[in-house]
């Protein structure tokens, strides 16, 4: 435990995940799948239904919605008019998980950089980040469209510590998914599996090969005790 927590201890930025992980969106999120059943004279779902495939986009939440996949004829149609309602909706519901504001406000005050990688396209993520005080302070916001790539590919992940000025070895990436740790392996990076988020598909967070666990945003601080 010493040792890894001397690791953590030399870092010098955190980047994060954001659906999940800085941000519970599952509420507009299911909003924006449900209004489709509605619409099509189905019953509405509870968000616990939507909730857990938040993590995975429209993917996940038509998955959810309809019982379709995306090799479904129909799906891309249904895609493009999620994103439209999700468009419309996407800060009404939208909170920051508790602890977040706090864990940011420590980590300036400890002088080390953040930033954000997400797989949410830049047509939600900017607009989003843009309208929520939280994101002021973030060195470096990486859309899954920002680079050729998408996690768990490492290279978003590798622009996010381009952008900030710190070599991959001395970032933490956090995320709720197993892509997150996957991609933050392959970038060099230390990883860290929060399993207060949507957990994917894939909720056997010990298979997931993450340097560190945390169930709550605070508790990443733990990890930087000695920072």
């Amino acid at each position: 435990m010493t040792r890894v927590a001397g690791r953590f201890a030399r870092m010098r930025a955190v980047l994060f995940d954001l659906d999940g992980t800085l941000l519970d969106s599952a509420p507009d999120l299911g909003a924006a799948a449900d209004q489709m059943r509605v619409k099509r004279g189905l019953t509405s779902l509870a968000l616990a239904d939507y909730r857990p495939a938040a993590g995975a986009g429209a993917r996940g939440l038509l998955g959810v919605a309809f019982g379709v996949t995306p090799d479904h004829p129909d799906f891309a149609a249904l895609r493009d008019e999620f994103f439209g309602n999700y468009e419309r909706c996407l800060t009404q519901r939208t909170t920051a998980f508790d602890g977040i504001g706090a864990l940011l406000a420590e980590l300036a005050a400890r002088q080390l950089a953040w930033g954000v990688v997400t797989n949410k396209a830049a047509r939600f993520t900017e607009p989003l980040t843009r309208a929520m005080p939280l994101f002021a302070t973030a060195g470096a916001v990486v859309s899954g469209d920002t680079t050729p790539y998408a996690k768990p590919h490492p290279e978003p992940l590798l622009e996010a510590a381009r952008r900030l000025s710190v070599p991959p070895t001395e970032c933490i990436y956090v995320g709720d998914d197993e892509r997150d740790i996957i991609a933050g392996r392959a970038a060099g990076m230390l990883t860290v599996a929060a399993t207060y988020g949507y957990l994917g598909s894939h909720g056997d967070v010990a298979q997931w090969g993450a340097d560190a666990t945390i169930n709550s945003p605070l508790a990443l601080l733990q990890l930087l005790a000695n920072a």
